[in-house]
């Protein structure tokens, strides 16, 4: 094929394959590569059932067209990868029969729509956190003065009481009283604009600290801890504290996940050119990715979409406000929190997060402030 034309191709934004009658790759641009695998792994030449994998979903559609002698489109088929998460791409397949000399050729279109993906995920993530917030001010007005009546005079039966058996009771109203008060007030988070204390954080300080804080736990001796940091990252303007918070949150799901049958914490840090995030301006912006990953039961699919919702939980003694409030968080420093996990196969929490917040300290999630996109750029 033309180089110029090759060239023009390669610039596209879409992915686009032509195979000849024996389902041989003809051409490829760049981007096609990058989707059936990387650049340089899907051979011009070869045959599609040999490049890949039988059972990849591009070679389904093709041979359906081959079957049908009709166009075939679809919408975000998910593709596989080797190492990471599938991709979902739009693909539109067709038989080139105007040309005789290519009486069966095939030409493939396909069009990344992870970033499409991610942005849905991300505005049903900010409705969701606005509605936590009404949630929280709803129960704060309703709950809250009640309890402190409650308290009041639950102290006073403590005073008066002639026995040890009633101060005993009313002691322990006291003390149920401060926990659900204490609940009200983590999930409140939803509904305050806490400003977020911003410093120049190296990212492994809240880390090592938390594993300083978990080691000091019971029930975790039988479980190895494996750091993976990459020494070269560069601090981020974040607050430490919050971090820190939202990284125990997550490390100790992990270490609980595995509490009874042992396995090991892998944490991780890195710089991330596939996932990363997007500012109000458009452009992808330097993302650091911090992975913590363990070797617990895994998650089942059923569930996963509802873990990060105040108050559900698979703990035993759990509140369900853990991941919900990391993820808060997380959000407001304009990052964002991906949960990788399958039966069996333990769990991988990944966060993202920009060297500089993408959104205002000050502004709260019930704002309405656009929160991060997913850049699908190619690495170069």
């Amino acid at each position: 094929m033309n180089l110029n034309l090759q060239v023009i191709f390669d610039a596209l934004l879409e992915g686009v394959i032509v195979l000849d009658d024996d389902d041989r790759i003809e051409f490829l641009n760049t981007e096609a590569a990058r989707l059936l695998g990387g650049r340089g792994e899907v051979p011009q030449g070869k045959r599609l059932g040999e490049a890949l994998d039988q059972d990849h979903p591009i070679c389904q559609i093709v041979e359906r067209v081959r079957r049908s002698g009709r166009a075939s489109i679809h919408d975000e088929v998910e593709f596989p990868r080797r190492l990471a998460s599938s991709i979902p791409v739009d693909v539109s397949a067709s038989i080139l029969g105007e040309y005789p000399d290519r009486p069966n050729a095939i030409a493939i279109e396909m069009r990344d729509r992870s970033a499409a993906r991610s942005l849905r995920e991300e505005i049903s993530e900010r409705e969701r956190q606005e509605s936590y917030g009404h949630i929280a001010a709803g129960i704060a007005h309703e709950v809250k003065n009640p309890l402190g009546g409650i308290r009041g005079a639950a102290e006073l039966l403590q005073l008066s009481a002639s026995d040890d058996r009633g101060r005993k009771t009313a002691a322990l109203i006291v003390s149920e009283v401060d926990r659900i008060s204490g609940l009200v007030d983590e999930l409140m988070i939803f509904a305050r604009g806490d400003e977020l204390e911003l410093a120049n954080v190296n990212i492994h300080r809240p880390l090592d600290s938390l594993l300083d804080l978990l080691a000091l736990e019971r029930g975790y001796g039988s479980i190895e801890i494996e750091r993976v940091y990459d020494p070269s990252l560069p601090e981020l303007e974040a607050d430490q504290a919050r971090l820190q918070q939202v990284f125990l949150n997550l490390a100790k799901n992990a270490m609980q996940a595995m509490e009874e049958t042992g396995g090991k914490l892998t944490l991780s840090t890195g710089m991330t050119l596939e996932n990363r995030l997007v500012g109000q301006d458009g452009r992808a912006q330097p993302t650091l990715e911090i992975v913590i990953e363990d070797d617990g039961p895994g998650i089942p699919e059923e569930i996963q979409h509802r873990l990060a919702t105040p108050f559900f939980t698979t703990k035993r003694k759990g509140t369900g406000l853990g991941l919900a409030v990391a993820r808060h968080w997380i959000r407001r420093h304009g990052g964002r929190l991906r949960i990788e996990s399958a039966p069996g196969e333990g769990t991988r929490v990944a966060v993202d997060l920009p060297l500089r917040p993408l959104i205002p300290s000050h502004s709260a999630p019930s704002t309405g402030s656009p929160g991060p996109r997913a850049s699908q750029e190619s690495p170069s």
